[in-house]
């Protein structure tokens, strides 16, 4: 949302994941039992950039997802700052940063990467009131008096004054009542009636659409002014829950306002912890020796923590860009320290609070380059290879060997204070800190300093400096102003190239129930062409897309494989990608690439039968479900069946994946939206459609 004026309003208040579908490219050398949490967040990037930086960096770099803009169609204004995005017409995908196509290739290459998409979602409000512009990037129909038909919206679905806002200006007066802060307008933008069933269904078809193509959470806007109890309910209805769901939730406030509320329905953006952050960094980093739930921040389970995000990097309240190397220094404490989920932000260069990231005259967002007007702080050696530290370190929260001066020099491990995983030194002063011995915790050997070199391997090991533990754990270093020194487990030298790794992936991989897909071929790691030994897959979105990041290989190897769909039961038969086996030849070290193979997959059709479809007036039965032919379970977009045979409501739906395994419901629908939709009970109907032709599937209520 556009906070300019808004945080101004909360300052004078307050002055993870659930499913492993992904393990890292990046873990050959990590001891971490856990999946990579780091979180990039690529602030306004165009999707075509956002695929190329997972592919070419966030991958290989060991980030565990990237945060995205809102990918919703948008108010379109004047000058296209940077907060229109902030502003939905429509639920639609064609947005300031691409079409829907490209937003669903960015995931499928993020996928790939092994990197997660978490979407910044908007879904409080739709555009302000006080606008004046009627225009959208994606052509959704809207005006600013509540009237959004391309999303389905219409006065009814809104707050209003006096009926739920107290306010005559229908504006937050009172940032201490929660009627005010849940029911009238955050700085003029139309607050949706969250309390509604039919709003609920709407929002909740918004994020399954995104789901179905693969988004696996989201940053929810403005969470605050979203009961708690809302949120719940909107969660209740999506078809799988998001492994990430961290909510914007400003500090201040008791009762239904404290963030303490929201822990019952997922994460929070720490903003309190970047507060501590910028104070400690403009003063005395002696003092982060509790950084944390001791210094009153929330449990590290529930915080998503950042140095600075869009908006505070605008008003002040914390470091930014502009802060230089005491923001970079900021960042590596965060990768270093043991709390919360990391977000390294990175946006783009600016002079004006509103102003637009680079853009095209219309407003489209124009391809990232980070030697151009954009400020790409997740690329800086120093950032980029301490989230391998984080990563290498997670398997033991421990902090041991605290040593400070009492004001800008500390040094910590991370890990037991004998067997340490990592250990790191930073001087936040304005002079040098000579050299020094210190307890490190780490084996004796060479260590790579990855704040200054990049981990090559061999006998070089190093493209930079290193820095020697002794046989007692102590190593001597010395740090220059503004700087610091890192080495962990992962950067020692004389340990062997690590194996090259690759990531499979099998394309039109339509299951049965207790199938699966795997990859088999000729080496120990696939199989050596035995099923049973075979490797395993993770469906992704868009299903039927499975994927395995960071296999391990042999290198130098010419490797044949394919994609076969296994039972979990040996009895039934294995089932072979079509065509001549796939051909994989790995590097020495290093990433080997993506290796793709495919069963084949047309364009089939699928009948549609609903029983029992017993309406009233004005109703009509539909079919809603998780491919978007199906209307991607949003009932608005759900598909009319036709009532020959009443009750008994029948159809067909034309241009369905092949082979796809496809999850429906019928629901009674009234041509009037304002009335609730009556969902079929029970579970979702599954079916696999066929390989050729027309397949038959029905429901009932």
């Amino acid at each position: 949302m556009h906070k300019t004026r808004i945080l101004a309003a909360f300052g004078k208040i307050a002055a993870l994941l659930a499913a492993l579908l992904f393990t890292s490219l990046h873990s050959s050398t990590s001891v971490s039992a856990a999946p990579n949490d780091v979180i990039a967040n690529l602030w306004e990037w165009p999707w075509t950039s956002i695929s190329g930086e997972c592919t070419n960096v966030l991958g290989p770099a060991g980030f565990g997802a990237v945060q995205v803009a809102p990918p919703a169609d948008s108010i379109s204004v004047s000058g296209h700052p940077w907060w229109e995005v902030y502003q939905p017409a429509a639920y639609d995908l064609n947005s300031r940063f691409g079409t829907r196509a490209e937003f669903a290739s960015m995931v499928a290459a993020c996928h790939s990467a092994g990197v997660k998409v978490y979407v910044d979602a908007v879904i409080n409000h739709m555009t302000g009131t006080d606008q004046t512009s009627t225009t959208s990037y994606g052509g959704a129909s809207f005006t600013n008096n509540y009237s959004y038909p391309s999303a389905g919206y219409g006065s009814a679905d809104f707050h209003h004054s006096p009926a739920d806002c107290p306010n005559s200006n229908n504006q937050i007066n009172n940032w201490g009542s929660q009627q005010d802060v849940q029911e009238c307008q955050l700085s003029h933008l139309s607050d949706l009636r969250t309390e509604s069933d039919y709003v609920r269904s709407k929002i909740a078809g918004y994020l399954n659409d995104l789901m179905s193509l693969g988004v696996d959470g989201f940053r929810v806007d403005a969470a605050k002014h979203i009961n708690v109890n809302d949120i719940v309910a909107i969660k209740a209805k999506l078809t799988t829950q998001p492994s990430y769901w961290s909510q914007e939730v400003m500090p201040g406030g008791s009762g239904g306002l404290s963030m303490q509320t929201y822990e019952q329905t997922g994460t929070l953006l720490e903003f309190n912890a970047a507060y501590q952050l910028k104070n400690a960094f403009n003063d005395n980093i002696a003092n982060l020796s509790n950084f944390g739930p001791s210094s009153g921040l929330e449990p590290s389970a529930k915080a998503t923590l950042f140095v600075e995000n869009h908006d505070t990097e605008r008003n002040g309240s914390t470091l930014s860009y502009k802060s230089g190397a005491t923001d970079t220094l900021a960042n590596i404490f965060m990768l270093a320290w043991n709390y919360g989920t990391p977000n390294i932000m990175s946006s783009f260069d600016f002079t004006t609070g509103d102003q637009s990231p680079l853009s095209d005259a219309n407003g489209h967002v124009t391809a990232v380059n980070c030697n151009a007007g954009w400020i790409c702080q997740h690329r800086g050696r120093g950032i980029k290879n301490m989230v391998d530290f984080h990563n290498v370190t997670r398997s033991d929260a421990t902090v041991s060997n605290w040593r400070s001066d009492g004001a800008n020099n500390i040094a910590f491990s991370r890990g037991p204070a004998t067997a340490a995983n990592g250990w790191i030194a930073i001087n936040n002063s304005s002079s040098a800190m000579g050299a020094r011995s210190f307890t490190t915790g780490l084996a004796a050997g060479t260590y790579c300093d990855i704040i200054h070199g990049d981990v090559i391997g061999g006998t070089g090991c190093c493209t930079g400096p290193t820095v020697t533990v002794a046989s007692n754990g102590t190593a001597t270093v010395s740090v220059n102003s503004k700087d610091a020194v890192a080495i962990s487990i992962a950067s020692r030298c004389g340990q062997p190239l690590p194996p090259p790794t690759a990531t499979f992936r099998c394309d039109h991989g339509g299951t049965v129930m207790g199938q699966s897909v795997y990859v088999v071929g000729n080496i120990d790691a696939l199989g050596n062409w035995i099923p049973a030994n075979a490797l395993k897959l993770d469906p992704i979105g868009p299903y039927p897309t499975w994927v395995k990041t960071g296999v391990q290989l042999p290198p130098n190897t010419n490797i044949q494989w394919k994609c076969i769909k296994r039972p979990e039961t040996a009895p039934n038969p294995v089932v072979w990608e079509p065509d001549p086996n796939n051909t994989l030849n790995t590097p020495a070290t290093g990433d080997a690439g993506v290796a793709v193979g495919d069963f084949g997959g047309g364009i089939v059709a699928e009948n549609f039968i609903c029983e029992n479809g017993i309406t009233t007036l004005g109703q009509s039965v539909y079919v809603v479900g998780s491919h978007d032919r199906l209307g991607s379970w949003d009932p608005g977009k759900a598909v009319k069946l036709d009532p020959t045979a009443y009750p008994r409501w029948s159809g067909s739906i034309t241009e369905l994946p092949a082979g796809t395994q496809i999850q429906w419901k019928c629901i009674k629908r009234p041509e009037n939206a304002t009335q609730p939709v009556v969902w079929q009970p029970g579970p979702n109907n599954v079916f696999v459609t066929p390989n050729a032709g027309t397949g038959n599937t029905s429901g009932g209520f």
